[in-house]
């Protein structure tokens, strides 16, 4: 672990410019320099590096961050490489926390697991390509499935022989049984080698073909081994046993080898099994990788998330593995990942689909067939429900509960609409269902502490602190009244709120002789006294940290959230802090005759913060009273097309109290209300 002060240092001496300028060509400014964006193809720049705020932004594709997150994006490296890179880069000594003896034997028993990972997956390679039992048997099975050789070496695939013992050679080797079989109690061992009763070794894989699964960074991580052979008392897959190294819910095969591709072109193609993964490779399709024939987990698609938002999930026809894999794909959405479904043809998976075809009739195929997986989702549901009306009410129950999960607000609120269509009923309807659900799944997250964005915290010695503080649950309307999902406007006023909290959150607002109130402070309770819900998981992660930390000496609000290593609040911090235009100097000059100018003072954010706040608040609130407002005008339509006299009465008589707030609201902001 290192230190939080030799971060520090880093950060200090880590200047953005110096890093960024040894990949890009920038060019002075004004204040800052511009270059062409190594992200993205551009011809005019658009990438711009402020040295004073120590922070890159290119608002051409988005991309933001500060020294570390940029050998992060560039490397594509974690936060800790980054870090001991930067490190080396200015000389600066990382002195890690001395292990306990217990992590010291935990690193060397991953590192022993490793070499014998690596040892038994040269043996495999070598047992199918030179042996004469690996060639006739082996490496027959894989010409029979149409695979070349130049892929079996790309996957690294091998071959466990019947009579041929890997254990024996490992012995030989030097290796130690504690690393060839797997304890279930530690999960030391890599599982390569079973033992029996007798204490005799054997081979797990024998009689297989192998397919080995490697980390991120390319180490081999477990094997699965497929039967070549049918058998009544064999399974058909036999994968490596859980351990330190490897589970199986959290690998991906094919990812290795495909991380560049799914990077370069922004999307992942998903399959089931290893052998789908390797055709549609071998037929010019490389961003692709397999579950593993099991359903989606966490893990998985957050991994995937790391190099892209897009994915498109193949699929054989089968319905009812479909069905099956619905929740992994929720999944997904939660994440916030664009998740696309194609069909493949009747009696076709993507094995034999790849085999038949090019790569460009395989995507061609695929641009033509994808589907939305929300529609998709609703279709498929919907055939099965056909007209049976408790059908019909469960399948949108589970459509809804799809879209409340979904993160952005828009596509949830464009989900809605589509479906509502689709289904043929009342968009208010669905609206109301899916606010209901969000409120649920959200309150759910923060209770359990699942969001997978939110990282351990220590908050033991701020426990008052954050009880003092808080957005509370949304409350239930006093009117039966559908609020429409939130719109721009309400999202553009919270967002400036957040701006201000990363910018100026430990600067004192108020201050008495028995109090001071800072700037972020002031902006939560706020919040909370007139129960507006932050929906937003980023958002509500930054406020939760905020409070932990707003009382620590010398904290600064910006640094903090700047230097975060979670990579998507570092980048939001980036891009509440820059600027993308830069005021003329002229701004600054007052003519007062022919001959004379002078320089007039232009008051910045921080002269008028107090002001600047009110305002942000008021603004915001303006935006929730008129969305009610509007809210109830459609309502009170439909109320009047039913002649329902109950909810006409009960919206006349709020209706006056929400235009008298929105009049006096007005009158502060300087807004004029038009009748119509």
């Amino acid at each position: 672990m290192i230190p939080r002060e030799t971060i520090d240092r880093i950060f200090d001496a880590a200047k953005v410019e110096d890093v960024v300028g040894s990949y890009v060509t920038l060019k002075k400014r004004g204040a800052n320099l511009l270059g062409l964006c190594p992200f993205h193809h551009e011809k005019t720049g658009s990438f711009t590096v402020s040295p004073s705020k120590g922070i890159y932004k290119c608002f051409g594709c988005g991309k933001a961050g500060n020294a570390v997150g940029f050998i992060m994006e560039i490397e594509q490296c974690s936060y800790i490489e980054a870090i001991k890179q930067l490190a080396q880069r200015y000389h600066i000594t990382i002195e890690e926390r001395e292990l306990t003896q217990e992590e010291k034997q935990r690193q060397d028993d991953r590192e022993s697991m490793f070499v014998v990972n690596d040892f038994s997956n040269r043996w495999f390679q070598s047992q199918l390509h030179d042996t004469q039992e690996g060639v006739t048997v082996g490496m027959a099975y894989l010409r029979q499935r149409g695979i070349r050789e130049d892929i079996i070496r790309k996957f690294q695939l091998g071959y466990s022989p019947e009579k041929a013992k890997l254990w024996e050679e490992a012995k030989k080797a030097g290796y130690q049984d504690t690393y060839l079989v797997n304890n279930p109690d530690t999960q030391i061992g890599t599982g390569v080698c079973l033992k029996d009763e007798q204490g005799r070794l054997f081979d797990r894989f024998r009689g297989r073909v192998i397919f080995p699964f490697f980390s991120v960074s390319g180490k081999v991580t477990g094997f699965a081994g497929r039967l070549i052979k049918q058998s009544d008392k064999a399974g058909k897959y036999v994968n490596s046993p859980t351990s330190i190294l490897y589970e199986k819910k959290h690998e991906l095969y094919g990812f290795y080898q495909a991380k560049q591709s799914i990077k370069r072109e922004d999307c992942c193609y998903l399959v089931e099994g290893q052998l789908d993964v390797i055709q549609l490779v071998q037929s010019g399709i490389e961003n692709v990788v397999a579950s593993g024939g099991t359903a989606l987990t966490y893990p998985q698609v957050r991994l995937i998330h790391r190099f892209t938002e897009n994915v498109t999930i193949l699929y054989d026809g089968d319905n009812a593995g479909i069905k099956a894999a619905l929740r992994g794909i929720d999944m997904m959405l939660e994440e916030g990942v664009n998740v696309k479904v194609v069909l493949l043809p009747e009696g076709e998976d993507p094995d034999s689909f790849a085999r038949k075809h090019n790569a460009t009739e395989v995507l061609d195929y695929i641009q033509q067939h994808q589907t939305d997986f929300i529609r998709f989702k609703t279709q498929l549901l919907s055939e099965d429900a056909g007209n049976d009306p408790v059908k019909r009410a469960d399948m949108i129950t589970q459509i809804v509960q799809s879209i409340a999960i979904i993160p952005d607000i828009i596509k949830r609120q464009i989900y809605t609409k589509d479906c509502a269509a689709t289904l043929n009923i009342h968009e208010n309807i669905l609206i109301r269902k899916v606010i209901e659900l969000r409120k649920k799944h959200l309150a759910e997250q923060r209770k359990k502490n699942i969001t997978s964005r939110q990282l351990p915290q220590n908050q033991e010695n701020n426990s008052s602190d954050s009880a003092a503080i808080t957005v509370e649950e949304p409350i239930e309307p006093t009117l039966d009244v559908q609020i429409s999902p939130a719109r721009s406007a309400k999202e553009q006023n919270i967002e400036n709120l957040m701006q201000v909290i990363i910018r100026y959150g430990e600067q004192t607002l108020y201050q008495s002789d028995t109090a001071v109130i800072r700037a972020g402070e002031y902006i939560i309770n706020e919040l909370r006294r007139d129960s507006i819900v932050v929906e937003n998981p980023l958002y509500q992660l930054i406020l939760d940290e905020y409070i932990a930390h707003y009382k620590e000496p010398d904290w600064v609000s910006a640094k903090y959230f700047q230097h975060h290593p979670n990579a998507e609040v570092s980048q939001f911090a980036v891009d509440m802090l820059a600027d993308k235009y830069e005021l003329s100097r002229m701004y600054s000059k007052q003519v007062v005759s022919e001959n004379v100018v002078k320089e007039v003072d232009i008051p910045s954010d921080l002269d008028i913060l107090p002001e600047l706040v009110q305002r942000m608040l008021l603004e915001l609130k303006y935006t929730i009273v008129n969305e009610r407002i509007d809210s109830m005008q459609t309502m009170l339509k439909e109320a009047q097309k039913r002649n329902d006299w109950e909810l006409i009465r009960t919206i006349l008589e709020q209706q006056p109290m929400l235009m008298d707030i929105r009049q006096q609201l007005c009158k502060v902001l300087g807004n004029r209300v038009i009748l119509k």
